[in-house]
């Protein structure tokens, strides 16, 4: 029942189960396994998709027989296992280059240079098949005012994404772009802070069709941030081109736990959410395995996302299928058409017989609504005693 599928899309990328368990105050634990091993373990646990940043799979400093090497092998290994590539991105953020930033930094040279290392990415992620690229600018921000000032940041960003949205159409290529939001972390505050802050953003670029986002859980849950309510707005707007699927703590640093792993009620609603309007894009998990894991640990981690997201699936269908929660979601939603000829767009008619019509206030603030008896019976749902 809780097999994954490939219309499923299920992913990771190579720097989720690559992951060698470095933290800032700790070594790696771990031995870094090749892009064809990841593949390959990939292939193990049911997985549809890897994802994978320029220099995941090419070195930095790689040669170009090197890289011509490592993607002649990776090639051969997607085509060994089955696994697609459906979303690639760049790695703005590891090299010294990059320490005041990319598309932001104050240095000319490094922006162009963003831009130089970022056209080479696309042309690569195109090369294995991708229709998404993410844009996450890790060190896109400052940790003093000072040092920036945030409109010019905000008209670089914009700078660069015109360009590359540019490029990308003068090439021919099939690609979205996907904008990755995130309120701090490497940087003491990052631009663009939220998903809300890239959707008005993605309005003024000269390619706003191209552009959508890519939301993370942790990254509204730094915040303190609802991640559904995020995601329903991208949604609505059309512009959720790909998800980023992990868990974290409330205000704390960037966890990337795995899939439920903290906040199961909120996971539900937002697997509810992607099911009930027929998200069609990647389910892609953006986390890593604890710290204390081993290999075999790392793998239970992967089969652990994926088998957690279709269990909350199938509790999604129990939901809607329910008859008490679906008879109190009726109740609360009641209406009896008294009040049609108001719904819909202005009209001068309209207002006009809307603001003369009487309502009984008093009654109206009496109402109560069963959302304690609807929130246990979804609570006893996810307890499995339903």
């Amino acid at each position: 029942m809780y097999t994954p599928k490939p219309e499923h899309k299920f992913s990771f990328g190579l720097w989720t189960v690559g992951s060698v368990g470095r933290d800032p105050f700790g070594e790696p634990v771990r031995r870094a396994l090749s892009p064809v091993e990841i593949v390959h373990l990939l292939a193990e646990v049911g997985a549809w998709g890897v994802n994978f940043h320029d220099n995941d799979l090419i070195p930095i400093d790689a040669t170009p027989a090197e890289r011509d090497q490592i993607v002649h092998n990776f090639k051969y290994a997607l085509a060994e296992t089955g696994i697609v590539v459906p979303m690639a991105t760049t790695n703005l953020f590891s090299d010294p280059a990059f320490r005041d930033g990319a598309f932001t930094s104050n240095d000319p040279r490094v922006r162009a240079y963003a831009l130089h290392k970022t056209m080479h990415a696309i042309d690569l992620g195109v090369e294995l098949g991708v229709g998404v690229y993410v844009f996450w600018g890790g060190r896109e921000g400052a940790e003093t005012d000072a040092a920036k000032d945030p409109v010019t940041a905000i008209k670089r960003t914009r700078e660069a994404m015109n360009f590359l949205c540019a490029y990308v159409i003068d090439k021919g290529y099939n690609l979205k772009f996907a904008l990755e939001a995130k309120p701090n972390e490497p940087r003491g505050d990052i631009y663009n802070a939220t998903t809300g802050n890239m959707l008005a953003f993605i309005a003024t670029l000269d390619h706003p069709e191209m552009v959508g986002v890519n939301p993370e859980v942790a990254h509204e849950h730094m915040a303190g941030l609802n991640f559904t309510h995020a995601v329903a707005q991208a949604l609505e707007a059309g512009k959720l081109f790909h998800i980023d699927l992990n868990d974290q703590a409330f205000g704390r640093y960037d966890q990337d736990f795995r899939f439920g792993a903290h906040n199961i009620k909120s996971a539900f609603f937002l697997v509810k959410l992607l099911e009930d309007y027929g998200y069609g894009g990647s389910r892609h998990f953006d986390a890593h395995a604890y710290r204390t894991a081993d290999l075999d640990d790392v793998k239970a981690f992967a089969t652990g996302c994926i088998r957690t997201y279709l269990i909350l699936k199938d509790k999604a269908a129990q939901f809607n299928a329910d008859p008490e929660i679906q008879a109190l979601l009726a109740e609360i939603t009641a209406d009896d058409g008294s009040l049609d000829g108001f719904k819909g767009a202005y009209s001068p008619q309209k207002a006009a017989a809307l603001k003369g019509h009487t309502f009984d206030r008093v009654a109206l603030g009496q109402r109560g609504q069963p959302y304690e008896r609807l929130d246990q019976l979804t609570v006893e749902l996810l307890l499995g005693v339903r």
